[in-house]
């Protein structure tokens, strides 16, 4: 299995889970099921699992204008996208200008700016957070790293090529979470299951453009425990957390960070009822 699928840079991103969800898989008897992301993010144990033959198709949604735009881009206009990749002069200037059309356009005028804006500015800035975080090497790239060191462009047009090529059995949506659990959910095959990485609790409004608030947490605990699908949902482990999935099978497992710090963190995983857990997951569950 590819270390590195996605080409974004995403903070908190769950591609390291590719083995524990496969397990999750062959243990449940669910390869080949489809598989869905009501926060797509980066994408990466999603494209994992797709390109693994893990899962048949992958259904993925975010609500975010910049990401939606990021995908709907790389699949349906994927040449035009790796052109601009070519082309794109990687500096602290064109950072400021991408960071400009980020800042003003919307998905529903121009996908293609606005997915190329999302994506530089994710590949340019520290720790890959768009929000606030400053360009890498800092704008007088003094920095032991220089604003290009991530935007290798012969890798990441090869992986966005790859993509290109799964496009057929990627469905991507832009809704609001909650409601993709609600209702879109409704029309996705019976064999799908759902992998369910909600904004962080703690950190979130520090990270993401689109963060909750704790209402919106237990909205989104409300919709899940309504879902007929089986279900694995992760978060930072916390006591408001632990509180909401109360009465569910909760877990603990490592997870290494890339932001700032690199270290291993600890978070929480929540089950759906009836879906049995891998020996190595079952050895770590918490009242």
């Amino acid at each position: 299995m590819a270390h590195t699928t996605s080409p974004l840079r995403y903070p908190g991103g769950k591609s390291c889970l590719t083995p524990l969800i496969v397990e999750f898989l062959r243990e449940n008897r669910l390869q080949h099921y489809d598989y869905a992301e009501p926060y797509a993010g980066g994408c990466g144990l999603a494209l994992s699992l797709l390109y693994g033959g893990y899962v048949a198709e992958i259904h993925i949604n975010d609500i975010d204008d910049g990401i939606w735009s990021f995908w709907d881009s790389i699949l349906h206009h994927t040449d035009e996208f790796v052109d601009l990749i070519r082309n794109s002069n990687v500096s602290v200037e064109e950072w400021h200008r991408q960071r400009d059309i980020a800042a003003r356009s919307t998905a529903s005028e121009n996908s293609l700016e606005l997915g190329f804006a999302t994506f530089f500015l994710n590949r340019t800035s520290r720790s890959g957070i768009i929000k606030g975080s400053g360009v890498i090497g800092g704008f007088d790239q003094k920095g032991n790293y220089k604003i290009d060191c991530r935007f290798n462009k012969d890798n990441l047009i090869a992986r966005i090529r790859r993509i290109g090529r799964y496009a057929s059995r990627i469905h991507l949506t832009k809704h609001d979470a909650i409601d993709f659990l609600k209702t879109t959910s409704l029309s996705l095959p019976e064999r799908t299951f759902f992998c369910i990485d909600p904004p962080y609790f703690s950190k979130g409004k520090y990270l993401y453009t689109s963060f909750y608030t704790e209402d919106d947490h237990a909205e989104v605990a409300r919709a899940i425990a309504c879902l007929e699908h089986p279900w694995v949902v992760t978060y930072d482990d916390c006591p408001e957390i632990r509180t909401l999935y109360k009465m569910r099978r909760k877990y603990l497992f490592d997870i290494k960070y890339s932001v700032q710090t690199k270290r291993v963190g600890t978070e929480l995983m929540v089950v759906s009822k009836g879906l049995r857990t891998p020996v190595g997951v079952r050895e770590k569950q918490i009242a």
